[in-house]
Order: C-alpha cells, then sequence, then structure tokens
C-alpha cells in the first residue's frame, strides 16, 4: 500500500508544479499575442487553475473510472469555497470590490445548479455533454464581453494588470506550456493509479476518494493563488480565482465523462448529497461575497470558520459512511 500513496504525493506534487508552469507559459503566450490582462486573468489563467481537474477527469474518463471525475469536478468546488475560501478569510477577510464579480456571483450559483437538471435522470451522456460544452462556450464570450466593456478603473482590471508575470519570449512561453501540459498528463496519472489502488484496498469508492483526495489535490493550484492574491492586497483576484475556477469545473471538468465515457452516474449519493452540498456551499459564498445579511461584500474570519466547520463536517461523513459495495 506504501506505492499506491507515494504515488498519489509524488502525483500531487507534479500536478501543482505542471499547474504552475503551464498557467506562465500559457498566460505570457496570450499576452504575447495581444490579448489583454483582464482576458488572460478571466479566462486564460481561469481555466489554467482548473488544468489539474481537467487532465485528471479526461484521463480518468478514458480508463473509465467515471467516479473520479464527478467526484473531482463537485469536490473541487466544495474544496474550494468550504476549504481554500475559508483559509484565505482566516489569514485576512476577503473583500470583494470589484462590479465584475459581483456579476460573476450569481452566474456561478446558476451554473452550479446545472449538474442537478442534468443528472436527474440518473445519467451523463453526450446531450448533457453538448450542453456544458454551449455553457462553456458561452460562459467564455460572455467573459471576453465583460473583459472589453468594464471600467479601467475596475479593482479587479487593476489588480490583474500588476498580477501578470512580465512578458516573456514567444520561444519560451510556448516552451512552458507544452512541458506544463505534458507534466499534467504524467502527474494525472500517476494520481489517477494510486487513488483507484488506495479505493480498491480500502473498499472506499471512487466517487469517495474523488471527492476527498484528488478533489484537494487538485484544488492545490487554487489555494495557492488565492493566499497569495490576499497577501499582496489583490483581494477580487483572489476571490476572483475561486469563481472563475468553480464555473469551469463545473463546465469543463463534468464536459469529460460526458463526452468520453457517458452513463450512469456510479452512485446516486452524488445526488442525495454531494451535489446538494456543493449547491449550499455556492449560496453561502454568494451571499458572503454579494453583501447580503449585512456582510458588506466581503467575507470575515467567522465566515471563514463557518465554511470551514461545515467543510470538516461533510469530510467526516464522507470518510465515515461512504464504502464500496
Amino acid at each position: 500500500m506504501l506505492l499506491p500513496i507515494l504515488a498519489v504525493i509524488a502525483g500531487l506534487a507534479l500536478l501543482i508544479w505542471a499547474a504552475d508552469r503551464f498557467i506562465l507559459g500559457a498566460s505570457a503566450l496570450a499576452r504575447a499575442v495581444g490579448i489583454s490582462p483582464l482576458v488572460v486573468g478571466m479566462v486564460v489563467v481561469g481555466l489554467g487553475t482548473s488544468s489539474p481537474e481537467l487532465a485528471v477527469s479526461t484521463l480518468a474518463s478514458l480508463q473509465g473510472s467515471n467516479g473520479i471525475p464527478l467526484g473531482n469536478a463537485v469536490g473541487s468546488n466544495i474544496c474550494n469555497v468550504g476549504l481554500i475560501l475559508a483559509i484565505a478569510a482566516l489569514v485576512k477577510p476577503v473583500q470583494v470590490q470589484s462590479s465584475i464579480l459581483r456579476r460573476e456571483l450569481p452566474l456561478c450559483v446558476g451554473i452550479s445548479l446545472l449538474p442537478v437538471l442534468l443528472l436527474l435522470d440518473g445519467d451523463l451522456d453526450r446531450i448533457d455533454g453538448a450542453i456544458l460544452a454551449a455553457g462553456l462556450v458561452g460562459l467564455i464570450l460572455w467573459m471576453l464581453r465583460t473583459a472589453r466593456s468594464s471600467a479601467v478603473d475596475d479593482p479587479l482590471q487593476l489588480e490583474t494588470q500588476q498580477h501578470l508575470t512580465p512578458p516573456m519570449p514567444v520561444s519560451r512561453a510556448v516552451a512552458w506550456t507544452l512541458i506544463g501540459l505534458v507534466l499534467l498528463i504524467g502527474a494525472s496519472q500517476l494520481l489517477i493509479w494510486g487513488a483507484v489502488a488506495i479505493a480498491t484496498a480500502y473498499g472506499v469508492s471512487e466517487l469517495v476518494i474523488g471527492l476527498t483526495i484528488v478533489a484537494v489535490g487538485t484544488s492545490l493550484p487554487e489555494l495557492a493563488a488565492t493566499v497569495s492574491g490576499l497577501l499582496k492586497g489583490e483581494d477580487d483576484i483572489a476571490i476572483g480565482n475561486i469563481i472563475g475556477s468553480n464555473m469551469f469545473n463545473i463546465l469543463a471538468i463534468l464536459l469529460a465523462p460526458a463526452l468520453i465515457a457517458p452513463g450512469a452516474i456510479p452512485d446516486a449519493a452524488l445526488l442525495t448529497r454531494d451535489l446538494p452540498v456543493m449547491i449550499a456551499f455556492t449560496v453561502a459564498l454568494y451571499a458572503m461575497a454579494s453583501g447580503l445579511f449585512g456582510h458588506r461584500h466581503r467575507v470575515s474570519r467567522l465566515d471563514g470558520v463557518l465554511l470551514l466547520a461545515g467543510f470538516c463536517g461533510y469530510t467526516l461523513i464522507l470518510l465515515t459512511g461512504s464504502t464500496t459495495t
């Protein structure tokens, strides 16, 4: 059992580094061809921070392990709010000043409801995949339009211009993008092998492994980006990373199993337990960051404590009550 555990640890470590290199290269390449910093931040970096989840989900679907990608998509969204945003708020209360993010928040809630509608029949099929693909294209177009029409003094606009790394030669940007992509695939394969072996050995379902080990591990790039943004005073980038990642996780990550390995969901608990928890965390994020209940557009330290307590309780329920039958 030691070898699968080491494979998971090594896979996660390599996945984090590979995602960082991929984002670095892709962002520099996008800027080199004239794409605005805000578009790079919202679209390129947004998709880039979801690249670990996408790589893991695609490879797992190709290998017939649908529980992992489904658990990864839902679990990563739960982790982003219940763990990553909670830790960030404990470090420093998160202020939401950007009007762009305030428009994204209800959109994020709406996208989070989509999996419930698609999975009510117990299947994730290619028709669902087509709906997810259309939603992904629509989201990217909406982001492009929003970036072009946003005020030049919007806090997210200003923070993004300061946050992005300086330009680099195109050849180096291409090299880092390709290196990051190759390593993402290799690290994902290592992680999947170890995760499946652990699930088999301990009688835990692949869905639960996807919701816990894989979800937390693939969300670590968001943790690094969020805490780093907060410490630099870039609150809107910090919470924008979480909002964008959650939307891309639903539309892009679920797209992999829908198109590659359509079929019945592996466990009905995904509908009755996990998706409601994901929606509850998303609504909590909306309530805190949009200024409802007197929060004044911020996530406070008390909010962080409540979110973290909810995440720990949910994880405990998963680990104590979910095994393969």
